[in-house]
């Protein structure tokens, strides 16, 4: 596996950097201040030698110049003139230097521009060239050319790079070592969050993350991460409780089939007896079947199945299909069935028609003889809503929300001695609303108890 870099050591290389970045362009715009003030300074200093130069020539007599401007060249190390006539009579030109690089360096000039540079060995001048006029008409005007040694300057810029050099790295190392400091204090809430996740296991699902012990920028990643914990818990809780309810479940008809088998092959029976504990058999077995048909659907629907067949459906006619087909049952418990409005949605007909005979079992499961059922449909502004109601005892308040949950079933006082539900149906209805993007929910009040299913609109909805 390639190794990576942390996230520490990321941020340590980059505080480094860019220390050594930031003060590397610093100690540069220095050093280019520095050598423009150098270079200032001398040809400051040039002009002030070439206007003595003048003011030597004006008071000196022409014989005693030479003298004059040699005394003046001595008392300036480091600089160099050259002083001769309009007609190419040298007065004066510093002893044992060599002026022809100074003057090839004055013609690769271009322009009037009087200051120059040149290089004289291994040694770099800062030059200047002027026309002086004189008084004495024996010399007439002069022209001089004067330079500077920039080996003073050269050795502190030599010097100043140096320490540049050696404070950066410096400064690098240390932003480096603070930056890692900087980075490992502030990741520290992190790296809590990671042992925190670390310690969650199926059997300890409980701990969360410390949202307020953590910086703003980390509070919304432990409130996310604490969201999630918290679904993974009451789902791992759900998923517990169905293992549970499903071995009750299955337990239950699976002892009575091995009990009934047991008995009756304890000792010889006639023809009539084996038929009669065949037919129970099967009974239960129908039963098992049909849990298990119930579960691996559930399973489809919880698990984001697509719609298999989206169409345009007819609330009010899969409604009176049904009816149709409770019609017998419901006239065998006196109960009357009877349908209000008309509405149109976009889903899988066959999963619509599942879900209203879901609620039409209950409904007729749990109703007195002498009263009604009501399937109710209406479109409403951006949504369609289908209500489903019974008259009955009504269903206490703190069972409402568990009415959903798998294997659920009311108190025992809504609980009915013939009914061979298995505790699915509701459980199916709802993940088939989930399915169509709709929602269920339940109210008992008033001696009635209603199921609303409420559909969202699509644009298609509207040209059905």
């Amino acid at each position: 596996m390639k190794h990576r870099l942390s996230l520490t050591m990321r941020l340590t290389i980059l505080f480094s950097l860019s220390s050594a970045v930031v003060l590397l362009g610093l100690g540069v715009l220095i050093w280019l201040a520095m050598d423009r003030h150098f270079t200032s300074e001398d040809y400051v200093v040039l002009g002030d030698n070439i206007r003595l130069i003048q003011k030597i020539a004006r008071e000196t007599p022409a014989e005693q110049l030479p003298e004059r401007l040699k005394e003046m060249v001595d008392h300036h190390p480091g600089f160099v003139a050259q002083v001769q006539t309009a007609q190419g009579h040298r007065l004066y030109a510093t002893q044992g230097f060599d002026f022809g690089a100074a003057f090839e360096a004055i013609a690769r000039q271009s322009g009037h521009d009087d200051t120059f540079v040149w290089q004289e060995g291994a040694q770099e001048y800062r030059g200047m060239r002027a026309q002086l006029p004189v008084p004495d008409t024996r010399v007439g005007p002069l022209s001089v050319v004067v330079g500077m040694d920039t080996e003073i300057h050269a050795h502190f810029m030599h010097a100043f790079r140096q320490s540049l050099a050696f404070y950066t790295t410096l400064a690098a190392v240390a932003s480096g070592l603070f930056g890692w400091w900087a980075a490992r204090r502030g990741l520290a809430p992190l790296r809590m969050m990671a042992s925190r996740a670390k310690g969650v296991t199926a059997n300890k699902l409980d701990a969360r993350m410390p949202v307020e012990a953590v910086p703003v920028e980390m509070a919304d990643l432990a409130a996310t991460l604490n969201a999630m914990l918290e679904r993974l818990q009451d789902d791992f809780r759900r998923l517990s409780e169905f293992s549970s309810d499903l071995a009750h479940e299955l337990r239950t008809p699976i002892t009575n089939l091995m009990t009934q088998t047991h008995v009756v092959l304890a000792q010889p029976r006639d023809a009539a007896k084996y038929r009669e504990v065949l037919a129970s058999n099967a009974e239960e077995l129908q039963r098992l079947g049909r849990m298990v048909s119930d579960m691996l659907y559930l399973a489809k629907m919880e698990h984001g199945i697509t719609l298999p067949n989206e169409e345009a459906i007819n609330v009010a006619d899969e409604v009176q299909a049904l009816f149709d087909f409770y019609d017998a049952l419901a006239e065998d418990k006196g109960v009357n069935l009877r349908l209000q409005g008309q509405a149109r949605i976009a889903g899988d007909r066959l999963m619509l028609r599942r879900a209203l005979s879901n609620l039409l079992s209950n409904a007729l499961r749990y109703t007195p003889q002498g009263k009604q059922i009501v399937v109710a449909a209406r479109e409403q502004a951006g949504h369609t809503t289908i209500v489903v109601e019974n008259e009955g005892e009504e269903i206490s308040a703190e069972l409402l929300p568990s009415l959903f949950d798998r294997f659920f079933r009311a108190d025992k006082s809504r609980t009915r001695a013939d009914s061979d539900s298995v505790g699915l149906g509701l459980s199916i209805t709802q993940a088939i609303m989930v399915a169509h993007g709709g929602q269920i929910s339940v109210e008992s009040s008033g001696g009635k108890t209603r199921f609303v299913l409420t559909f969202p609109r699509q644009p298609s909805q509207a040209r059905c």
